[in-house]
């Protein structure tokens, strides 16, 4: 059967190439694809800057926006066969709003610490510490109550309760904030794949890959799900071992991709609908190489479009995969449903 697809993934892995070299050169500094080539293969001898801008800048953020694009597309893919809805994505479990308290926190609430914790919170390194703080305590809680509940529907609410609590708590720090408090919040919010240093990708990177690997384990259960709960009991599956280890490994990747990059919009809802779409199945095998290649491929395809503008300015990666995805889902959910 890999055989059958195996024409879908060399298709679009050479679109992935061919966005990831687009991506190198593009931005505010255009740079040939034959010196982007020198550049990665030791063999460029020209401008220093083009190799400061490529090694130090471009490739860092196309590793992780590959990286993110997998990660958010596998929990999406997840999700909607674990509630058996369409529309489910990566951040309906709440644990994106547990980063954005600690980022709240961190950056708006400042006034809650003494003055020598304040210098502290400034960073780069404080904002991420406190949005792996705040979704790994949501992690937590939601781990331990979906242990308790029955239901899965019961946790799908549960989720926007907690969603709609951390909301809340965000919106009366933010009242008492400061315009300048206010501006790099929303930035944050807004989502960037810059400024991502070999450090943390040396973080990130081995974490997302571990856990996907792991989640590959689920497909033979994730294809036993979508014929239900009590048929995928009747085959000798523990629904419970099942539910609490899809939750775990969607968690730890929303956690560490929001904590990094922000909440990305859009691509963990709709790159599951598109794979599903291109690659025509509904086995879990096939889709989950399909959707860590589309989510990588359009990932990508947005941190180009973000650039386009040129020197100027860059547009926010949440913009674009908003601008893009919700017409998307529209369309697919239209053509799904056989509606002219």
């Amino acid at each position: 059967m890999f055989k059958n697809y195996l024409k879908y993934h060399l298709l679009l892995l050479a679109f992935v190439v061919i966005a990831a070299i687009c991506n190198l050169m593009i931005g505010s500094v255009r740079i040939p694809v034959l010196d982007i080539i020198d550049i990665l293969t030791g063999n460029f001898s020209g401008k220093v800057s083009w190799e400061y801008i490529v090694l130090e800048y471009r490739l860092p953020k196309l590793i992780i926006a590959c990286v993110v694009g997998m990660a958010l597309s596998i929990a999406g893919m997840m999700m909607q066969t674990l509630f058996q809805n369409p529309m489910a994505e990566p951040y309906i479990l709440g644990v994106s709003s547990g980063a954005s308290l600690g980022v709240a926190i961190c950056i708006l609430g400042k006034s809650l610490f003494s003055a020598t914790v304040q210098n502290y919170l400034t960073g780069n390194v404080a904002i991420i510490l406190f949005a792996l703080a705040g979704s790994t305590l949501v992690m937590l809680i939601i781990l331990g109550i979906s242990q308790r509940v029955r239901q899965i529907a019961t946790l799908l609410i549960i989720g926007l309760m907690f969603s709609s609590f951390t909301s809340a708590f965000v919106n009366i720090l933010a009242y008492f904030s400061t315009a300048e408090e206010l501006k790099k919040f929303t930035f944050w919010s807004l989502g960037s794949l810059g400024n991502i240093s070999w450090q943390q990708i040396g973080f990130i990177v081995p974490i997302i890959l571990t856990t996907l690997s792991v989640s590959f384990l689920l497909n033979k259960p994730l294809n036993t799900l979508l014929m239900g709960e009590q048929y995928a009991k009747t085959m000798g599956l523990n629904i419970q071992k099942i539910k609490f280890f899809i939750i775990l490994i969607t968690c730890l990747l929303v956690a560490v991709c929001t904590a990094f990059v922000g909440p990305i919009a859009f691509l963990g809802l709709a790159v599951p609908h598109i794979t599903r779409i291109v690659y025509k199945t509904t086995n879990h095998f096939q889709l989950f190489i399909g959707n860590i290649i589309i989510g990588a491929l359009l990932l990508v395809v947005c941190d180009i479009i973000c650039q386009l503008p040129g020197e100027q300015f860059i547009l926010p990666i949440n913009a674009v995969t908003s601008i893009l995805g919700a017409p998307l889902v529209i369309y697919l959910m239209l053509r799904r449903s056989k509606i002219s």
